[in-house]
């Protein structure tokens, strides 16, 4: 097998779990990994990352009128929530009852520019290019760091280090997808939109990616369930060449149907061109 092989990767599978719930906790902002790294100290890292929540928070009354602000922070404060239904796409009725996307759309495009926020669009056919086919009024939104997600969640470690944690179960793979989708942006900003569809037989995919000319469905699981009823839809009514089940289970190619681990995702380019 060569260095590189994917099937090498269940030799060290325990340890990329643990460093993977770990991660899940401290995030990737410079001064909460730093304080993990010297220290080994989750409440410190927690101690960091409220800080930075509050430093945000301070920006939006500090950079913009009193109004806007207001309407930001409701924003800001409905995302964990939001990305624990379900049915993930972003409801502005959950912001604030009644609330419509006039009425946000300001603190929407703020909290982008900022890079505080990613915005997911839903494409209506997952057909190449897929910014011919975005609809922009459906999208999920998610923060720009898991770690704080976390935090603003008030999840505690042992959540994370219990040998079956009630995290993976009970929030519903918020996290998970929130994870993935950070390392799919840390892929040269790859474009990412996400695909549903109404009605009886409703579905929904995770991700849909675009590499190259290909366009990929990435369906995430949080544990090493790989029952995808939504996943088999898409291939049997789209049959791409690629579909991506992402998981704890281990590495697996079956026809056109890979398994990759969580803890892997950060190699999808590699191991798409194996």
């Amino acid at each position: 097998m060569e260095k590189n092989d994917p099937r090498l990767l269940p030799l060290l599978r325990d340890q990329l779990i643990k460093n993977l719930k770990y991660y899940f906790y401290t995030g990737g902002m410079p001064e909460a990994v730093l304080t993990f790294s010297r220290e080994k100290n989750f409440e410190k890292v927690r101690t960091v990352q409220k800080r930075i929540i509050a430093d945000y928070e301070d920006d939006f009354s500090k950079h913009i009128n009193l109004a806007l602000g207001e309407k930001v922070q409701r924003l800001w404060n409905s995302i964990p929530a939001q990305l624990s239904r379900e049915k993930k796409k972003f409801v502005y009725n959950d912001v604030k009852p009644g609330g419509k996307g006039r009425d946000f759309k300001s603190s929407l495009f703020w909290l982008s520019r900022c890079g505080l926020i990613y915005e997911v669009y839903r494409v209506s056919l997952p057909h190449y290019p897929l910014a011919s086919y975005v609809e922009p009024d459906h999208f999920k939104l998610y923060m720009l760091d898991l770690g704080l997600l976390s935090a603003m969640c008030g999840l505690d470690i042992s959540a994370f280090l219990e040998p079956d944690p009630a995290v993976f179960d009970h929030f519903r793979g918020a996290l998970t997808e929130q994870y993935v989708l950070q390392e799919l942006k840390a892929l040269d900003d790859m474009p990412v939109f996400y695909w549903s569809r109404e009605g009886s037989a409703r579905a929904e995919v995770d991700f849909i990616i675009q590499q190259r000319n290909m366009v990929i469905p990435l369906e995430v699981k949080a544990e090493r369930n790989l029952r995808a009823k939504s996943l088999k839809i898409f291939l049997d009514t789209y049959k791409p060449k690629t579909a991506i089940r992402s998981s704890l289970a281990d590495f697996n190619r079956d026809g056109p149907l890979v398994d990759l681990p969580l803890y892997a995702v950060s190699r999808l380019q590699n191991l798409l061109d194996l």
